[in-house]
């Protein structure tokens, strides 16, 4: 039996550093929203506003966390993250006043920088090309178990030990756990430091013509930067929703159901997560990612719409759990479209400049979901815009297909 190729020991290193930083980070924040409100007495929307803030230094960061990528490599870009997550975390039990979560949500906001889409695209980039899609699907399912087994276990930790010390606890071990993977299994220059080329193939010998590679369809269009940000611009809204909801789910679930039984449902919604992903790994490779994209999205905005127009425990639990299998898919499909349309070479660039774009408009959805939540007395109403505005994602995503179907230059 052939031995393994490394490429897919970096899928599954990804596969857990996603189980962390999800865990930590996007899906985390909807149980510091819950605990710290509940622990002080804090209005939603001011805690809601500080995670805003993490969502916002992660943004900032991104084109300067792909360029470090590409420069550096995934180890020392990853292992500032992961501290800084773990600190960030962790210093969230310690507050005694609003104003000091927000130097918290600016130290998880590094981390998530780092260990969230834009690093783990980054890092896996170089290994694969006819299996991109797959590789990066079944990186990302880690997201989908953080929803699934993190949430509870979060939940869990800080009933069992109060919101300091669970949070203190659960720091540690995220850094514990996280600097072993990055330092013993990710590396800078991928599969050519090996010998080999990507997904494993032998490389060329030397002087042989190596063989004919795809060019990326940014280069045969005629204007490749609308390309790249009707992507931005469609992944952005669609995000901005998308965290919005993520953040608030268990503060809306525990409206019906109580604060065990929205833990249940997060951790159902991260199960259809999970198959959705498992989906995508098998058919994203082979298929028109943007339309898939903008038809996930759609069926997002129904499933919001569902929630606002027929409150009620039975709708809220099918629709979220619809809302979950097109979420693992939306999130993953980003740097799938981008890495798709541009290609492999200065990747961690050119995504993090779309993924700039993607994380400023996206941060914005917890407060803004926050915002309208107390504004209107409810959750409706903000569903309602929210569900608008996945509708308008699906539109930019449309249009950026049209643009590469319709002005792909002919051959000369």
């Amino acid at each position: 039996m052939g031995r393994v190729f490394h490429g897919w020991k970096v899928v599954a290193a990804c596969f857990c550093i996603a189980v962390i930083s999800w865990s930590l980070g996007l899906y985390g924040a909807s149980v510091y929203l819950q605990s710290v409100t509940a622990a002080h007495g804090w209005p939603i929307a001011g805690v809601s506003s500080a995670i805003t803030l993490f969502f916002l230094v992660s943004a900032v960061l991104q084109r300067s966390v792909g360029r470090a990528f590409d420069r550096f490599g995934p180890r020392p870009v990853m292992t500032a993250g992961a501290v800084s997550m773990g600190a960030g975390a962790a210093l969230i039990g310690q507050v005694s006043a609003p104003w000091q979560l927000y130097p918290c949500f600016v130290l998880v906001g590094i981390g998530w920088a780092t260990l969230s889409m834009t690093g783990l695209a980054a890092t896996i980039a170089p290994w694969f090309e006819r299996h991109q899609g797959r590789s990066m699907a079944l990186a990302t399912m880690g997201a989908s178990v953080s929803g699934i087994a993190g949430v509870p276990l979060l939940l869990f930790t800080l009933a069992a030990l109060g919101l300091a010390q669970g949070l203190a606890l659960v720091g540690l071990a995220a850094v514990l756990v996280l600097l072993p993977l990055i330092w013993g299994v990710l590396r800078h220059r991928g599969p050519a430091a090996l010998g080999l080329a990507r997904d494993g193939d032998a490389a060329p010998a030397p002087g042989a013509a190596a063989g004919p590679a795809a060019a990326p369809l940014a280069a045969s269009v005629a204007r490749p930067g609308w390309l790249l940000w009707t992507a931005a611009a469609g992944f952005a809204l669609g995000l901005n929703v998308q965290i919005g909801f993520v953040t608030h789910h268990v503060a809306l679930g525990a409206e019906s159901l109580g604060l065990a039984g929205a833990g249940l449902l997060v951790s159902a919604t991260g199960a259809a997560a999970f198959a959705g992903r498992m989906l995508l790994a098998r058919i994203v490779d082979r298929v028109d990612v943007r339309r898939l994209a903008a038809g996930l999205l759609l069926a997002q905005a129904l499933s919001l719409f569902a929630i606002a127009a027929l409150p009620g425990t039975a709708v809220l639990v099918g629709a979220s759990l619809v809302y979950g299998f097109c979420m693992g898919q939306v999130t993953t499909l980003a740097p799938i479209v981008v890495r798709r349309e541009f290609g492999a070479a200065a990747f961690g660039t050119t995504y993090g400049a779309a993924a700039t774009a993607i994380q400023l408009t996206s941060a914005f959805g917890p407060a803004l979901l926050g915002w309208l939540r107390d504004g209107f007395g409810g959750y409706g109403p903000g569903l309602v815009v929210a569900g608008g505005i996945a509708v308008g994602a699906a539109g930019a995503l449309m249009v950026g297909r049209g643009l590469a179907r319709g002005r792909v230059a002919a051959p000369a």
